[in-house]
């Protein structure tokens, strides 16, 4: 079960996921860096970790790598993390975690919970302004997150 919904007038994205997996597992896999490189992001491109604290305050600093050698880079500041649930501010940025230009942050937060034997994660993206949004989904996210959640699922089973 996936579901992808586009507010606009909240300028948020809200993406609903179940997975076959107790919650445990499912929050090592979007906790863990050597984890999170086995399923973020879409097939042909590999996520690499350069750093990972994953605390209030900590950072995920991680390129996706292309099929030709090429990286774009992200730099994801947690701001809040709690029992199944974490804050984040995302930005594209270069190796060293410094924003790109023309691409305001993200805010992510995501939740998980335990419903018999399957977990539920909810994420929500907010963003500046329509136009981010906007801008986000015409990059293809919608597909690509889809691809990496797919990932995930065959990483937990």
């Amino acid at each position: 079960m996936m579901t992808f919904e586009k507010d606009l007038a909240k300028k948020q994205l809200h993406v609903v996921r179940e997975f076959k997996a107790p919650v445990e597992k499912v929050w090592r896999a979007w906790t863990e860096a050597e984890l999170l490189d086995k399923w973020w992001g879409p097939k042909p491109w590999n996520t690499v970790t350069k750093t990972m604290d994953f605390k209030p305050g900590g950072q995920w600093l991680y390129s996706m790598v292309g099929p030709n050698g090429e990286a774009h880079w992200s730099n994801v500041r947690f701001t809040a993390v709690g029992t199944h649930t974490f804050e984040t501010i995302c930005n594209f940025s270069d190796e060293n975690g410094v924003p790109t230009p023309g691409f305001a942050p993200s805010q992510w937060h995501v939740a998980m919970k335990q419903e018999g034997d399957k977990t539920i994660v909810n994420v929500t993206l907010t963003f500046e302004s329509e136009t981010d949004l906007e801008k986000l989904v015409a990059m293809g996210f919608q597909g690509g997150f889809t691809m990496g959640l797919n990932q995930l699922e065959e990483l937990l089973g």
